[in-house]
């Protein structure tokens, strides 16, 4: 029996990091490039998101690693890990992009790897996927979000005209978590600060979007990021407000408690359901 090739989902890029930045104190930007770059196309969308592949320690890969065909020939153990992570921007003129990485010390994998990253270190993506980008046909805009939601909203409210009116609420740890994002003078932005409580443990988020002054006609709505909290605000919207489903994109980017494998696999289960199918 000839066993068919593995086919790739999506395009891989091997880029270099070229600098970092710290946009906040718990947020590191990795800007990336290089001549890997040729073959990252991006997506004409604000929510644009790649996959990270961080190769495993011990394992002897064959050189170019291409983290789709190393699959025909080794357990799945040996894969390369895979974490899910928004693109802040890219930059077609000078071949550039960035991503931005939540910071909690030693925890987690590509947060701590992004801490430490070097220019001339390797960033191996595959992507990116997209769904979302603002409704120009809006009358407003509603945005919000926890820390992991942050990039994507800040390119939303940013790829927005210069006389939008939205209102943006964002879940952060403290006062030094607040970041510069462009927004239009329209746009007020809400930071909503933890102040020491667990990412995924309070309720600030909903209350706040639950009490929040509706404007009149037609609202386009952005929300992403812990699970629960997307299920909370999925009442705000569907069952407060009576929103259409077109109006509304909304997913969760992590669920508190579970790593991203374990959330991944959750998704076709019931407890992963954010919204039923349409």
């Amino acid at each position: 029996m000839t066993v068919a090739p593995a086919v790739k989902p999506r395009p891989q890029s091997t880029l270099m990091v070229l600098r970092t930045e710290w946009p906040s104190a718990h947020m590191v930007r990795i800007i990336a490039g290089g001549p890997g770059f040729d073959s990252f196309t991006p997506r004409d969308f604000t929510d644009m998101y790649v996959k990270i592949h961080f190769p495993l320690d011990g394992v002897d890969y064959t050189e170019p690693l291409d983290v789709f065909a190393l699959r025909e020939h080794l357990p799945r153990e040996q894969w390369p890990a895979t974490r899910t992570y928004t693109i802040r921007w890219v930059d077609l003129e000078s071949r550039e992009l960035a991503i931005d990485f939540v910071v909690h010390g030693d925890e987690g994998l590509a947060g701590p790897w992004a801490a430490n990253a070097k220019p001339g270190d390797r960033l191996i993506v595959s992507g990116p996927g997209a769904g979302y980008k603002p409704n120009p046909e809006a009358d407003w805009y509603l945005f919000a979000g926890d820390d992991a939601a942050i990039p994507a909203i800040a390119s939303s409210i940013e790829a927005l005209p210069a006389d939008a009116v939205g209102r943006a609420y964002l879940e952060i740890d403290g006062e030094a978590d607040i970041q510069e994002i462009n927004a239009p003078a329209g746009v007020q932005i809400s930071w909503l600060l933890r102040n020491g409580q667990g990412a995924g443990t309070v309720d600030l988020l909903a209350e706040a979007v639950a009490g929040a002054p509706w404007e009149l006609g037609r609202v386009d709505v952005f929300a992403h990021g812990e699970r629960e909290y997307m299920k909370a605000l999925r009442d705000v919207f569907f069952k407060q407000q009576g929103l259409e489903r077109s109006q509304v994109s909304l997913s969760g980017y992590w669920a508190y408690g579970r790593t991203e494998d374990y959330f991944q696999a959750e998704k076709k289960e019931p407890i992963g359901q954010i919204l039923a199918p349409a």
